[in-house]
């Protein structure tokens, strides 16, 4: 079905992405590209990186004239900072004494805890942080946001599917249960400084951030993702690997510093007993619906045509402004870690790459099960599905 790579460092030259098994004609530009980048970049939080770093966007291949062609989706996204790298990242090799004069090229020694630096050190057999973090860095995620851009059209032109996220919690603060977005709240949510659907929580969120910034601190949080207008039978109950909420899952702790998925109440549903935990199935003018969405849009590794919500969970940002504790790997003396980067808070941001992550499992799911190799093939197969249900 769908594969999708991503190359590059986060100060290399740039990223590239390829995604390939998309139908034809899938209509997206350049310009819906870049304005998926630019929502990443937002956030209340954010450091100064996000403030000059530009999104040079690139397609190589696989779209002509505003459509997909069917072959293999190509984009490179160029890094406008890669002047001031060219010789540390350089991909030949350099003249030693000319990277002793920069101070970039600065071996990092200091492994930052809660990164990939030691074990990526230990594993791959580097001396110093720089081959590792350059790769780890979340700065990858802004090639899978533009994927992203390509599956969520495609699950609008085929199955009319809608897919919106937004912040629930950062730090304490916590937007109230129950929320759940629509797509057409997507430009309230984007002008929000965090994302979040409730004013007041909004307002508690910000608060929150600001308190960390003043104490040298990093907050995390929760981000959902719902899906609206899936058609039911998406993924299977017959193997692990084919269920649905499974492959979302990975998906989503596939995403740097994400540290739990739940689906629809998720863990709330342990403290539940199974009288209240279930959604029962009604008959209702439209149809067999159920009357709640405690499951998340999921029930046996399958969609169930009601909305799907996913939730992940970020960790706190590890390069903390204090400095933690490390050793230096150099002299094996205890010190401080190496600071990166200045962001307190990128929640918001992680809304908008789970939206990406979300949205290439869904387009997968959907051509797994209707196939076809353009955009009017594949919506035609999924509407003779759905006129064949015995149960609707």
């Amino acid at each position: 079905m769908l594969r999708w790579l991503t190359a590059g460092e986060s100060h290399g030259p740039g990223l590239v992405a390829v995604l390939e098994g998309l139908p034809a004609h899938v209509e997206v530009t350049s310009a819906d590209i870049v304005d998926a980048l630019a929502r990443r970049r937002l956030g209340y939080g954010r450091g100064a990186r996000m403030k000059f770093e530009q999104d040079q966007v690139e397609i190589i291949g696989g779209l002509r004239h505003g459509r997909t062609l069917g072959s293999p989706v190509a984009i490179r996204i160029g890094n406008t900072e890669w002047p001031k790298w060219e010789k540390v990242m350089a991909a030949d090799p350099v003249d030693e004494a000319e990277l002793e004069t920069l101070a970039r090229n600065a071996a990092l020694t200091r492994p930052r805890p809660g990164h990939a630096d030691l074990v990526g050190m230990q594993k791959y057999g580097f001396d110093e942080a720089r081959p590792i973090l350059e790769r780890a860095s979340a700065r990858e995620t802004a090639a899978r946001v533009a994927l992203g851009a390509l599956a969520t059209r495609f699950l609008r032109q085929t199955a009319g599917a809608e897919v919106v996220s937004h912040v629930v919690a950062i730090g304490t603060a916590q937007a109230p249960a129950g929320s759940v977005p629509q797509a057409s709240d997507v430009p309230a949510l984007d002008a929000d400084p965090v994302r979040c659907l409730d004013a007041d929580a909004s307002k508690a969120m910000q608060a929150e951030i600001d308190q960390a910034h003043r104490d040298g601190d990093t907050l995390g949080g929760v981000v959902e993702v719902v899906v609206h207008g899936l058609p039911p039978g998406l993924g299977s109950h017959v193997h692990w690997d084919r269920r649905l909420d499974a492959r979302l899952a990975a998906a989503l702790m596939g995403i740097q510093a994400i540290k739990g998925v739940e689906v629809g109440d998720g863990f709330g549903l342990a403290a539940d007993p199974g009288s209240r935990a279930h959604d029962e199935i009604v008959a209702t003018d439209d149809g067999i619906r159920r009357s709640s969405g405690r499951s998340g849009g999921t029930e046996g590794g399958m969609s169930t045509g009601e909305a799907l919500r996913v939730r992940a969970a970020m960790k706190p940002i590890a390069t903390v402004p204090r400095a933690l504790r490390t050793v230096d790997v150099a002299t094996g003396e205890a010190t401080v870690a190496h600071h990166q980067r200045s962001d307190v808070c990128a929640v918001p941001a992680a809304g908008i790459v789970a939206e990406a992550m979300v949205a290439l499992v869904l387009a997968d799911a959907v051509l797994e099960k209707f196939g076809g190799d353009s955009v009017a093939e594949t919506r035609r197969n999924l509407e003779g599905y759905l006129s064949s249900l015995r149960f609707r």
